[in-house]
């Protein structure tokens, strides 16, 4: 497929331009949403039920939206396990799905009764947190412990609810591994993280070759 043709000063030509009312559907093979808002993060989380049954689950609507205190998101498409025990006990971890990792996070996406353990599923240990009673996933290498702040179900733009539930939480604990840590800071593609991209099977990992570096520029003088 040959790149877009740009028309100068004026971004890309209408003729060239695929326009759909996502109300009407975009007549594509697969949804683009997911791929053009992409790679996204994997939000794999640990929740634990208020009786104390443990759940793992990954979510791709998920990211981090502020520094300090750190503030967290990830929506779910239904009011699934996850969204449930968040609500009820007002705590759940992140865990980073890296290379080694992804498999074992892709078998937790299933559909199961609620009694079933997605830590035996994916063959993967629950380790104690700290801040939290919620465990993390001992093999991930980075997991944030969170405390619930909102748990929030969107809405159109005419006010009408949908089935979409949207947990919010202030991270209260940081598990970084060692090896991750290179001059005093972190290291993002040592830990090799995968992302969702599009469609229904498509990821992609971060890798050293990709970085590239760009400053912020400084305050423009309007003078």
């Amino acid at each position: 497929m040959e790149a877009p043709q740009l028309v100068a000063s004026q971004g890309v030509a209408d003729d060239d331009i695929h326009f759909y009312e996502p109300a009407r559907g975009h007549g594509l093979a697969h949804d683009p949403l997911g791929a053009i808002v992409g790679p996204r993060p994997i939000g794999w989380i640990s929740t634990r039920a208020a009786d104390g049954r443990l759940n793992l689950a990954p979510y791709s609507f998920f990211n981090i939206f502020n520094y300090s205190p750190p503030v967290l998101a990830f929506s779910s498409v239904g009011f699934k396990d996850t969204v449930r025990n968040a609500r009820e006990t007002g705590e759940f971890v992140w865990n980073l799905v890296t290379r080694d990792l992804c498999e074992r996070m892709n078998l937790t996406s299933a559909e199961v009764p609620a009694d079933v353990d997605e830590f035996a599923i994916a063959g993967v240990d629950a380790a104690s947190s700290r801040a939290v009673s919620v465990p993390r996933v001992a093999q991930s290498p980075v997991s944030f412990e969170c405390r619930v702040s909102d748990v929030i179900q969107l809405r159109r733009a005419n006010g009408s609810a949908i089935d979409t539930w949207m947990v919010v939480g202030e991270v209260v604990g940081v598990h970084i591994a060692r090896g991750l840590l290179s001059d005093n800071a972190y290291a993002t593609a040592a830990a090799r993280p995968v992302m969702r991209g599009g469609g229904p099977a498509d990821y992609f990992e971060i890798e050293e070759a990709a970085k590239f570096k760009m400053a912020r520029p400084k305050a423009l003088n309007r003078g």
